[in-house]
């Protein structure tokens, strides 16, 4: 085989193997978040990196419901994090955060990962939405971890829409109840009326009248 052909084998060779490790990575714990566009926030602070983070709202413009943020964060140290808080500086949102498992903590092992947001993973729930930011903004959002300490970045305000729609608030606001109407006209249920009419038992007459003397 010539040098040419045996340059050719080998650079075909090595674009299979990429292909093939990609794809490992792709079946892995983070297979979900290769489904949100790769353009979004990132930041890496020592350990800790977070990537794909958004703040999602409800899908239809100014319904009012809870908001989501959504990332994926990354420990590459030696010891586990837990994740104590994420908060929006600016706002007066409340972030609520759920493990995917269990009521403890949000947990990021040593030299993996942890996604938020999406069926079976951790959630962090903007419990009365985000009505400071409008979709398209870039917010402020502060990951607190317990070794890092805070880690923050910009995040996208999108609604749950597209890509992000599995990733969106799982509660969805109700329309009203309005009670069926069934054409009757209410009316009380009885009326109140006299018993009987009081009159007076007897009428006071005088007793006798008072007559002269005969012959007077």
């Amino acid at each position: 085989m010539s040098r040419s052909l045996r340059r050719g084998a080998l650079a075909a060779t090595a674009v299979v193997i990429s292909i093939a490790s990609l794809s490992a990575c792709g079946a892995g714990n983070d297979a979900q978040t290769l489904e949100v566009r790769p353009d979004n926030a990132a930041v890496t602070v020592e350990d800790v990196k977070i990537q794909n983070a958004l703040v999602i709202t409800q899908p239809d413009p100014g319904a009012v419901g809870p908001a989501v943020v959504s990332a994926t964060v990354f420990n590459n140290g030696r010891t586990r994090q837990t994740l104590d808080s994420i908060t929006l500086p600016g706002t007066v949102g409340v972030v609520k955060l759920k493990a995917a498992e269990g009521n403890g903590p949000i947990v990021v092992p040593a030299g993996g990962s942890v996604v938020i947001g999406g069926a079976g993973n951790a959630s962090a729930t903007i419990e009365g939405g985000l009505r400071e930011a409008r979709n398209g903004d870039a917010q402020k959002v502060v990951f607190k971890l317990s070794k890092t300490g805070d880690v923050g970045l910009s995040a996208f305000v999108v609604p749950a829409h597209s890509y992000f729609k599995e990733y969106g608030p799982s509660e969805l606001p109700k329309p009203p109840v309005t009670p069926p109407s069934t054409g009757a006209v209410p009316t009380p249920s009885g009326t109140a009326t006299p018993s009987g009419t009081a009159t007076p038992t007897g009428a006071a007459t005088p007793s006798g009248e008072a007559t002269h003397a005969a012959g007077h």
